[in-house]
């Protein structure tokens, strides 16, 4: 599966004024990695993240508020 062929989902955190991220669940869940990229730039490149890395970037976000 190519990035461009997967279901991105916005960052429920969204509503910031168009800063925000998206990510690929379902390839996280098929392929044990998460796959990350800006919003504003959907062709452009996407991190992978180990699942591990995901969720501490989550738990940083959480506590930024």
């Amino acid at each position: 599966m190519t990035p461009d062929s997967l279901r991105w989902v916005k960052s429920s955190y969204s509503n910031n004024g168009g800063q925000c991220i998206e990510w690929a669940p379902e390839h996280a869940a098929a392929a044990g990695e998460v796959l990350v990229r800006d919003s504003k730039t959907p062709t452009g490149p996407h991190l992978t993240l180990s699942v591990g890395v995901w969720a501490e970037l989550v738990d940083f976000a959480k506590s930024q508020g």
